[in-house]
């Protein structure tokens, strides 16, 4: 029996229609890294096929049969409209069980050495690394590729000086884990003097230094994936490599 005649004979499924179309349409949506919409999938449908393009509605009635089958079968995500594509997502219904699996005491830490070289590109930015490592006085290679593997920071240009070096400054996800609407509302001069003369704030940094690290928050997207944890030892692992 060849591959085709196999193909002819797979049972349907049970309340959807097991067209090419149909496949089509839930392949791409479930491959797609962002929301795809209704044109897009109707044209990729029809260049992989040499058919003509479906119409909008078509595509959309595809998702709605779709959704009803997920549905009748319990499953727990569904394609959910997102802007002008669509994506798949989980429920609400099972958000206690991904929260379970993701959100644990297993967190990302920031070392000190790490919160050290971001205050610094906070207030400095847009920054080269010499001119990091020449604050700091000390190489930060490290320091840099993991702050921009979190997405703390990001290349943001390349300096006029002589070698045109990169240049590195914060980004929004920066803004968001520290509750800032922008860079301009990080304290100036003035207020980190009183701050840091606030006998509370001395009590607080005692404990910080305690503890030693700085936690970040896990990130889970709509899809219910996440990336990827640091472990408990980073501190021990980044000072090994930046002073």
């Amino acid at each position: 029996m060849t591959a085709d005649q196999n193909e002819n004979t797979t049972p349907r499924i049970q309340g959807i229609g097991s067209t090419r179309l149909e496949s089509a349409v839930e392949g791409l949506i479930f491959a797609a890294d962002e929301a795809i919409t209704p044109l897009i999938l109707a044209q990729t449908f029809a260049e992989a096929t040499g058919e003509d393009a479906p119409s909008v509605g078509e595509i959309e009635d595809v998702i709605a049969r779709l959704n009803l089958h997920y549905q009748r079968t319990d499953r727990a995500f569904k394609i959910e409209k997102w802007g002008a594509g669509y994506r798949f997502a989980t429920l609400a219904s099972v958000s206690p069980f991904i929260k379970a699996l993701f959100v644990t005491d297993r967190q990302r830490k920031l070392s000190r050495t790490l919160m050290e070289s971001l205050a610094i590109l906070s207030y400095k930015q847009p920054a080269s690394r010499a001119e990091l490592e020449f604050i700091r006085g000390v190489d930060c290679d490290y320091a840099l590729r993991k702050l921009l593997e979190y997405g703390l920071i990001d290349v943001v240009g390349r300096s006029e000086s002589v070698g045109r070096p990169l240049l590195y400054g914060t980004t929004q996800r920066f803004l968001e884990l520290f509750g800032l609407l922008s860079i301009a509302d990080l304290p100036n001069l003035r207020e980190l003097e009183s701050i840091l003369d606030d006998p509370a704030f001395q009590k607080e940094k005692a404990r910080m230094l305690m503890t030693s690290t700085a936690q970040l928050p896990l990130n889970v997207d709509g899809t219910g994936r996440n990336e990827d944890h640091v472990g408990e030892g980073l501190e021990t692992d980044e000072e090994s490599q930046d002073g």
